[in-house]
């Protein structure tokens, strides 16, 4: 029946393979159902929206079940979703501000949050109407072939520079961008080099579900760590600050209705959540389709610079913003954690609908996943591990060619730098038009192409510096 219905062996994959890709995609990507009531309550600002975390975390586990198997039952792809890491900051950093200031929110009508839900649905349903008239679909098929090779190395090292700083070993720096955590002796560090040895040495051997056992033997080194170390020593380190070994296996869901339709729609048509919702928009617009680009380059999905049900992968995450605001949390894109599946063999919907039953269970299952997702050197390994693999994507780039490759190099840099995979493709769909018609091939550039970057301009200048 699985094979019927997702062509297993058409893909070249088995039962066995799409399970373990989509749990490891699952325990790569489980940070967001705790992480997201942090930002989303504002706890992790040391400030209080008023959201209820409970709530959030119901919501952001439903959300991305749902989204998740839309994507696994209509589009076929092994691409998980959840609510975005950037979007969510957004949310409570510029949307809820905005909102505070309208004379609804101020006379008690209605709170600020509500109405930055409302701004997520209606943005949702824009991107809904969006992928119904296929204007998403132009914008994918406009990307060149080598601007999409690009995209799929920027995701890399992106999130390989994500693995570094969850491992602890890349820091900030005062006066300086980044430097590289010279205390060898952190406990910190040697779980992520063990996790980076157990991976790769397992990987070098063809061992299925590599990334996976990297995971788990991640996690029994920390709680071999966790008990042996003494945390007066060592009381500084995210072992004893983060890790929180699990002392109960199940338990009850948090309740919903706090944050259940409460999002406030009339409240969000306003001018002043205008700027917001075009934020919302384009962050969601190419966030998505700069993660459907990477994983389905790396995982040979895109055919003659095309991707098959293009219309469907995109329709999925649309639906799932607004049923996640709806539920109470912000907005729902396809996660670059995903790549992790792809390299554990995950080919088909069976891996997405995985992760979707695993983010259901994770509501009766949350203090088991709360351990794996509260210390993220376990994890990392394996961001930086699939970082790696995703360069070699840069073999297929025609380096001769600089109207292409430049584009393309902007968008490798542009994601890592700007820490964003929408402002990094942003800059390529700006400056891949301007070379080539400069450099006198303009005519290669089709008018959709000149659009983008026109309607991309205005959006920075006069919109984005807005918010």
């Amino acid at each position: 029946m699985l094979d019927e219905l997702f062509q297993l062996k058409e893909a070249g994959t088995t039962v066995r393979t799409e399970l373990v890709a989509g749990l490891t995609i699952f325990l790569t990507m489980s940070y967001i159902i705790f992480l997201q009531p942090a930002v989303l309550s504002g706890s992790l600002m040391g400030m209080d929206t008023g959201m209820d975390p409970g709530s959030v975390l119901t919501a952001t586990c439903i959300a991305a079940a749902l989204a998740t198997a839309i994507m696994a039952l209509y589009a076929k792809y092994p691409i998980a979703q959840a609510p975005g890491m950037g979007e969510n900051f957004f949310f409570v950093l510029s949307a809820i501000p905005a909102a505070a200031g309208l004379a609804s929110v101020q006379s008690g009508e209605t709170q600020a949050w509500q109405v930055a839900l409302g701004a997520v649905f209606i943005s949702g349903v824009l991107f809904v109407l969006l992928s119904v008239f296929g204007v998403r679909e132009r914008i994918m098929n406009s990307i060149s072939m080598q601007m999409k090779t690009g995209v799929a190395a920027g995701i890399g090292l992106f999130i390989a520079f994500i693995g570094f700083q969850n491992s602890g070993l890349v820091l900030n720096a005062p006066g300086a961008f980044l430097k590289m955590n010279t205390d060898f002796s952190s406990p910190d560090i040697w779980v992520f080099f063990f996790g980076i040895v157990v991976t790769a040495s397992l990987m070098a051997r063809k061992v299925k579900g590599a990334v996976f056992w990297g995971i788990v033997g991640s996690t029994l080194f920390t709680f071999l760590l966790y008990n042996v170390l003494s945390q007066s020593a060592y009381g500084d380190s995210k072992l004893f600050t983060l890790f929180s070994p699990s002392s109960r296996i199940v338990s009850a869901p948090p309740d919903i209705s706090h944050t259940f339709l409460k999002m406030n729609i009339v409240g969000a048509l306003n001018l002043t959540m205008l700027p917001v919702i075009l934020v919302f928009l384009v962050m969601d617009v190419f966030d998505t389709m700069g993660t459907l680009v990477g994983v389905s380059e790396r995982a040979g999905f895109i055919k003659d610079n095309r991707l098959p049900r293009v219309e469907k992968a995109m329709m999925s995450d649309a639906l799932g913003t607004v049923t996640g605001a709806a539920l109470g949390t912000s907005t729902v894109t396809s996660f670059i954690e995903s790549t992790v599946g792809i390299e554990q063999g995950g080919r088909t919907g069976l891996t997405a609908l995985t992760v979707a039953v695993l983010f259901l269970s994770a509501l009766f299952f949350a203090p088991v996943f709360s351990m794996v997702g509260s210390y993220p050197p376990i994890t990392a390994p394996a961001l930086v591990v699939v970082g790696a693999m995703m360069l070699q994507n840069l073999t297929k780039m025609k380096w001769n060619d600089y109207t292409e490759t430049i584009p393309a190099f902007l968008v490798i840099v542009g994601i890592p730098f700007t820490c964003s995979i929408g402002d990094g493709l942003a800059l390529g769909f700006i400056s891949y038009p301007v070379i080539k018609l400069v450099s006198g091939r303009g005519k290669e550039v089709g008018w959709f192409g000149y659009l983008l970057a026109v309607v991309l301009i205005v959006y920075f200048v006069l919109i984005r510096g807005l918010v």
